[in-house]
């Protein structure tokens, strides 16, 4: 796979790249879109292949038997996190943040706080709040460049009106992946304050070397009030598919989500389920690991040319293609250096102050694009903070 092939995005109703002028002030013409949390390469072969299949037929109808669908989940699970799921476990959602949303209206009343570690993925509060119910921000504590969890002090913060938490694992926009001592921790904060836990392992696939992703299914003692989210639309740039995995294992949770999908009517598009059919393989899987060394290496020249310039520091990535940059060692105010980012370095970026307490002074950089994009963003910072060096 070409991952060095620079692919024109522009006006081809790309959110990324079409929308970067309008919501920051960054050329289309002259600017680099380093925001929205999709890639800039094609998904692998096989998907385009299932796909050109799909379009020769002409025939756009109902879809039917799941079973190989459900079989490639089951197959992935197992074979790249050695967990095994039951097929009668997996819902489809359009999406995982449809999944958030879902897990929302079954398992919470209006009113109830659902909590989030922050700072985390702006959307888990945007359908929290949208939904009637109270967003319960634990800030986690930023030791030495590296989140951590506090089960101390977030077990103060429980009144009782809590649950639900969400955990983003690996995390968005820090990076991290967790231990499995830290997932053991969370499973009994959730069991201590009798929470639903949900955790959205969307992020799962893209590790980088050195790091193990422990699937919070593997922890013992939370089958009982855990929902797992998994999703083929990260993994494989697919994102436009809308399709994502949400997985039950308790009969309990399992029906009332399932009671809430039917009252609302939801069903799957075709097209994604054949798109995760085919990605869910061996072909899409040595895909995938030629993708994580090519993200490897854009994250070692990213890391290393922020880092360099004196005021910024990128947090060490272990998982996922989002750099989390801190910006409080240049003393400027926020608007400063993201006004420098964007206007000068014209770089489309995530700002910190969206994903919750604890993000002011960072912005969020997509780094999942041709590696010379990366160079070239690279250069534009130095060139936007030559003063600090």
């Amino acid at each position: 796979m070409n991952f060095d092939e620079i692919i024109d995005r522009r006006d081809t109703h790309c959110a990324k790249w079409d929308k970067m002028e309008s919501l920051y002030g960054v050329p289309r013409d002259t600017g680099i879109a380093m925001w929205v949390a999709d890639m800039d390469f094609r998904p692998p072969p096989v998907v385009q292949d299932t796909l050109k299949a799909l379009l020769d037929h002409g025939v756009y109808g109902y879809f039917g038997d799941d079973s190989a669908y459900l079989g490639a989940i089951q197959w992935w699970m197992e074979n790249r996190h050695g967990w095994r799921v039951e097929p009668e476990w997996i819902f489809t959602t359009h999406g995982l943040v449809n999944g958030t949303a879902m897990c929302i209206d079954a398992f919470t009343a209006p009113g109830d706080g659902v909590v989030l570690f922050t700072p985390v993925y702006h959307a888990f509060a945007k359908v929290i709040s949208a939904a009637g119910r109270k967003v319960v921000e634990c800030e986690m504590p930023n030791v030495d460049g590296r989140y951590q969890m506090d089960f101390d002090a977030w077990d103060a913060q429980m009144t009782g009106a809590e649950k639900m938490v969400v955990l983003c694992s690996p995390h968005n926009p820090g990076g991290r992946v967790w231990t499995r001592d830290e997932l053991q921790g969370m499973a009994n904060f959730a069991k201590r304050h009798d929470l639903v836990l949900v955790s959205d392992e969307i992020h799962h696939d893209l590790v980088m070397p050195g790091s193990t992703h422990i699937p919070m299914s593997r922890i013992e003692g939370v089958s009982d009030r855990l929902v797992m989210m998994t999703a083929t639309t990260k993994t494989f740039n697919i994102a436009g598919s809308h399709v994502g995995n949400v997985i039950i294992e308790d009969p309990e949770l399992r029906a009332k989500f399932s009671g809430r999908m039917m009252a609302l009517g939801l069903s799957p598009n075709s097209f994604g389920l054949f798109m995760a059919t085919a990605a869910y393989s061996p072909e899409g899987a040595a895909w995938v690991d030629e993708l994580v060394t090519y993200l490897d290496g854009n994250r070692r020249l990213f890391d290393d040319a922020v880092n360099a310039i004196p005021g910024l520091a990128s947090m060490n990535l272990e998982a996922t293609y989002l750099a989390w940059v801190d910006f409080s060692g240049t003393g400027m105010a926020r608007d400063e250096f993201t006004r420098r980012v964007q206007q000068d370095a014209q770089i489309a970026v995530n700002h910190g102050p969206t994903f919750g307490k604890g993000g002011d002074s960072f912005l969020r950089f997509n780094i999942a694009t041709p590696r010379a994009r990366v160079e070239e963003a690279c250069n534009r910072l130095k060139e936007a903070f030559k003063d600090l060096q």
